[in-house]
């Protein structure tokens, strides 16, 4: 049709071509010559309407009303009235017409004391060509300068009469030419060309007629329904027009088209048989009508559960009705006549020139078209004031009849107030059909839809669903958590409760056969409770499509794999038809696929890896972790020995300070203190650690200052540490760092000494991606497969199994119900697919299935879902593990190693202390070594011999010169301790004295012997005698006065050194060991 139509639009414009060669010039602007003699004679050939009449439809001479005024100040403003061709109806129209001019209200009297309203009437036939068409327009039309067309049409063929409307429509529309148009075929239209042609449309628009038809369905709460048309025109402006009115519904009625078919050939109708759609919208001529309702009954799909809803092409003059079934429905408006049509256009016209001509700027822009046929005119082609004239015609508000809302247009020129009648085609007399109005629909004040009974499809006399009746399907599943969970029922009722689901069989059927149903279902070996995420997308399924359903669990507990060429489990129940749908975690594969229809997948998933997280401990080394090997050895082998040398011999150097030479410079001052290097180290060390230790600190400034700046070092050092170290000395938690099926630990599993221990479930669909991907690693792991996946996580908790492949979101689902939180999957999912329900191959549930699917994705129910089922305490893939239990010994060993170590090594420095002390010391000591072994043996604690430090002390310190100093460290630390010693002596002599004298008794007189004769070690003396210390008069000091290295003498300590001397054996003074060698050191 649409060809048609653009082919005979070409014709017309060959025509419209052809027309314009004739008159050499085309449509021009009619200017003086043309407009002034139609004004002044108004006989003008032209003027009269005299077309001829071109074949059986051509035009018909018409009858024009007096002629108008001058153009330039009109008295006449003139219009056009175009109707159907009619024998002897030209007296019916002309009355009508005057009756409208007669029956105008009283307020437009003043418009016609001065203007006078004239209607020029020319009738059209049903299919007139384009150049009848052309000469209507500018011989009738052009030649009185109307000012708008009055074109009422009732034809309803939709064929060349549609065509030819269309043709007429635009040319007026490139005119400029305003239209009040009442086409009953309006639907037909093309609505740009509408809109370009300046039209005003009264009649119901086929907007309003897909309002009418989607009341009835709101009325019956039929959400669903199809949109079946042929190819008329306007088809596609009545499918868009039902998408828009749907969009405008949805916050009120939710409405979803399920087809929309244009019908071209009778299979296209096949379309509608696998559709769930039981509700139809048909827009078609009647013929076409017929043919498509003839087709659906041969289909089936015009029984009782089938409700078709016409439109008025459909209906049109309501003959014939006996082609169509019984309770169609459709919407009408009255197409028998257009003669109560006339009154309305007529006020319409009025109206808007009394709005037009109530302008201020009336004059300047006269209604008068000017436009001519003949080459005379300015050349204008198209009249500039009908755009400003259409708008005042668009503006209008004319009251009606009947207490009817006013006349008032959209923007677009659509009416806004109308009527529809509602009929249904019902049995009459004997074996007719009658269509009778049952009820009307309103679009003002607001839509308003008025229904009395309806003979429904079949003759029944109540509504269908709307919706496909309730079927019956057997759904085969697999227990899987969290998609499917199995539970007991009620031992007493034999049912389930709210949170454990549906009842299901376990059992085979051979073993349910016979058995009455309650007690069969209290029994659990035989039927169970099922529930969970898939359990409850059939419920939501079964609701929306309305089916019911048996759920059975498959015979051999396999999921579907081909093996040998068979397949098996889930799959082949599928293959062998002994299921209607397969409803578990069911993963999708091109296998698969090429034996059955999976439907749009609910969910994404891949293979992925479990691993089991092992009880954590503290490293051994944790204490040293805060900082790598190089840090450790920058400050062991570095910091500590650079701050060590530095601070000792800043002091050595110091004036100060410590003055390790050992030069006979007399001006210089010898210091009184203990500092050493091995105290430096002492002293770093203390500081480095923050030890609260006796130490004893450098004199001098610079060594101070160094000293304080290592304490800095040790602030920040210390500060670092203990920051860093709270991260290592928590538990820490190991387990298996996979990267996926990748791994060289899975991908090659014999390459590593021990080999990883790892399975899967065999017969599933990782088996299978293992066995065609990954061969070497499946023939490992078939001995560490596990029948299910629970065993499988099982065993990788107990430790028999390092790792577990599987589905991704069953393993994260397992992951996160641990109640230790001990599993973790790990790597990256594998072979990335989805879960689907799987169908037999070509089944017809599929697409309504796939339908429901995609609503609930995008309401987000299935995402609703996936967090209720899938959610858990733990969290899949997180590596850490916080833990509030106290650190057990295990945890704390690295601290109690340090410890041992530590005792350890004090052992070795003991046992090489006493070493030191019986073999080493005697030989230093004999071998007279020099002042630098003296010094590390005295930094030490211990000097090599009494005797070496008095000889030394001897040598250099004692004179007349040097009396009471020491240049010696050595002598210097000697010199203290005698003088404690001595004085502790000479205590204890007053004391014996003073008993003495008690008792009244003197102490003997002793001759004390000079130092130097005492250490030369004279001739041997008899021991019995008491032997006479002899001294040189000179270097006899009082009594009381300070000791120094050349004083080493006291009365009662040579007595207590003497007697001591005599009691010891030989050996023993001379090894100057044991008791009697502690005894005379400590005295002398």
């Amino acid at each position: 049709m649409q060809a048609r139509s653009a082919l005979m639009a070409l014709a017309a414009l060959g025509a419209l071509a052809a027309a314009s060669a004739e008159r050499a010039g085309g449509i021009k602007v009619g200017g003086t010559a043309g407009a002034a003699g139609a004004g002044a004679s108004g006989t003008r050939d032209g003027g009269r309407g005299g077309g001829v009449r071109l074949g059986g439809d051509g035009l018909r001479r018409a009858r024009t009303s007096p002629a108008p005024a001058a153009p330039r100040a009109p008295s006449v403003i003139t219009a056009a009235l175009v109707v159907p061709h009619k024998a002897f109806g030209a007296r019916d129209y002309t009355r009508a017409e005057k009756a409208a001019l007669a029956k105008l209200p009283r307020k437009l009297q003043k418009l016609f004391s001065h203007v006078r309203l004239n209607i020029t009437l020319s009738m059209q036939g049903l299919t007139p060509s384009p150049m009848s068409i052309l000469d209507s327009l500018c011989k009738e039309f052009l030649a009185v300068n109307v000012s708008a067309i009055l074109y009422l049409m009732n034809h309803e063929q939709y064929g060349r009469s549609t065509a030819s409307a269309q043709y007429f429509l635009q040319l007026a529309g490139y005119l400029g030419i305003p239209v009040i148009a009442w086409n009953a075929d309006n639907s037909g239209l093309e609505k740009r060309a509408a809109h370009a042609s300046l039209r005003l449309q009264l009649a119901p628009s086929i907007e309003h007629q897909t309002a009418a038809m989607l009341s009835i369905l709101e009325r019956y709460k039929w959400h669903q329904f199809s949109v079946v048309t042929s190819a008329i025109a306007g088809h596609d402006d009545f499918i868009q027009a039902v998408r828009e009115r749907v969009t405008a519904l949805q916050d009120r009625f939710k409405f979803t088209i399920l087809n929309a078919i244009v019908v071209k050939r009778g299979s296209d109708l096949n379309e509608l048989v696998t559709s769930e759609a039981r509700v139809m919208l048909l827009y078609a001529t009647r013929e076409e009508a017929a043919d498509i309702l003839s087709t659906a009954r041969d289909l089936h799909l015009t029984g009782e559960n089938f409700v078709w809803i016409v439109t008025q092409s459909v209906l049109g003059s309501m003959q014939q009705p006996n082609k169509f079934p019984v309770g169609v429905l459709g919407v009408h408006f009255d197409t028998s006549s257009v003669i109560p049509e006339i009154a309305t256009a007529v006020k319409v016209f009025a109206y808007g020139v009394e709005s037009f001509v109530s302008e201020a700027e009336y004059a300047r822009y006269p209604l008068g078209t000017r436009l001519s046929c003949s080459g005379a005119g300015t050349g204008e082609a198209r009249w500039s004031t009908g755009e400003r004239f259409y708008r005042h015609l668009r503006n209008v508000s004319v009251e009606s009849d009947g207490g009817r809302p006013n006349i008032e247009f959209t923007p677009e020129g659509e009416l806004k107030a109308a009527e529809l009648k509602i009929m249904n085609l019902r049995p009459a007399m004997g074996e007719q059909l009658v269509w009778e109005e049952i009820g009307t629909w309103n679009s003002y004040p607001r839509e308003r839809l008025i229904i009395k009974d309806i003979v429904w499809p079949g003759g029944l006399h109540t509504p269908p669903q709307g919706v496909p009746e309730k079927f019956h399907m057997r759904i085969t599943f697999l227990e899987e958590p969290p998609y499917i969970n199995l539970a007991p029922p009620d031992p007493v009722s034999g049912r389930c409760s709210l949170d454990r689901g549906v009842i299901c069989r376990v059992a085979p059927e051979v073993d349910v056969a016979g058995i009455e149903a309650g007690t069969a279902h209290r029994n659990s070996s035989l039927y169970q409770c099922c529930s969970g995420f898939c359990i409850d997308l059939l419920q939501q399924l079964a609701e929306q499509l309305g089916f019911t359903y048996e759920l059975v669990r498959v015979e051999d507990g396999r999921w579907g794999t081909l093996h040998h060429g068979k397949w098996n489990g889930l799959i082949a129940d599928l293959v062998n038809k002994k299921t209607d749908m397969v409803l578990t975690s069911l993963i999708i594969n091109s296998d698969r696929e090429a034996v059955v229809d999976f439907s749009v997948p609910f969910m994404e998933t891949g293979v992925a890896i479990v691993v089991a997280k092992r009880t954590g401990i503290i490293s051994p080394t944790a204490f040293l972790e805060p900082f790598d090997t190089a840090s450790w050895m920058l400050v062991g082998a570095v910091a500590i020995q650079a701050a060590t040398f530095s601070i000792f011999f800043f002091e050595w150097l110091s004036p100060s300070g410590f003055d390790c030479s050992t030069g006979n410079n007399d001006s210089k001052r010898i210091p009184q203190n203990r500092f050493s290097l091995c105290r430096t180290y002492w002293i770093v060390w203390a500081v480095l650690f923050q030890a609260s230790v006796h130490v004893d600190s450098p004199r001098g400034f610079t060594a101070r200052f160094m000293t304080n700046m290592w304490a800095m070092f040790a602030v920040v050092f210390l500060a670092i540490y203990t920051a860093n170290l709270a991260a290592f000395m928590i538990t820490r938690e190991e387990f298996h760092e996979l990267s996926g099926l990748d791994d060289p630990r899975i991908a090659r599993p014999l390459s590593q000494r021990p080999p990883l221990k790892f399975g899967t479930v065999p017969w599933s669909h990782t088996d299978a991606t293992l066995a065609k991907y990954f061969p070497e690693p499946h023939a490992y792991m078939a001995q560490y497969n596990r029948s299910t996946v629970g065993a499988g996580v099982t065993s990788v908790l107990t430790g028999d199994l390092d790792a577990f492949i599987y589905d991704g979101t069953v393993l994260d689902y397992l992951v996160s119900q641990d109640e230790d939180c001990r599993l973790l999957t790990v790597g990256s999912w594998y072979a990335m697919s989805g879960y689907g329900l799987a169908f037999t191959r070509n089944s017809k549930y599929l697409s309504m299935f796939n339908k429901r699917l995609l609503d609930l994705r995008s309401n987000g129910d299935l995402e609703r879902l996936r967090r209720y089922w899938m959610t858990g305490t733990c969290k899949p893939n997180k590596q850490e593990h916080k833990s509030s239990d106290p650190l057990a010994l295990e945890q704390f060993l690295s601290a109690f190693l340090l410890l041992m170590a530590g005792i350890l090594l004090a052992a070795l420095l003991l046992l090489l202390e006493h070493i030191y002390f019986r073999y080493v010391r005697d030989h230093l000591a004999a071998s007279r070594v020099g002042s630098c072994c003296a010094l590390v043996s005295l930094s030490m604690g211990q000097s090599l011999s009494f005797h070496g430090a008095v000889v030394e002390a001897a040598s250099r310190g004692f004179g007349a010169a040097h009396r009471g100093h020491c240049r010696s460290a050595v002598c210097a630390a000697q010199v203290w301790r005698a003088r404690h010693e001595r004085d502790a002596a000479m205590a204890r002599a007053r004391q014996l004295a003073a008993a003495l004298a008690v008792h009244g008794l003197q102490p003997p007189p002793r001759r004390l012997a000079s130092a130097a004769a005492l250490l030369a070690g004279g001739a041997p003396h008899d021991t019995t005698r008491p032997r006479t210390l002899r001294a040189p008069a000179d270097l006899l000091p009082e009594l009381d006065r300070p000791l120094s290295c050349g004083d080493l003498r006291s009365s009662s300590d040579q007595v207590q050194a003497e007697a001591q001397y005599h009691e010891c054996p030989e050996t023993s003074r001379r090894q100057d060991t044991g008791r009697c060698g502690g005894s005379w050191s400590t005295h002398l």
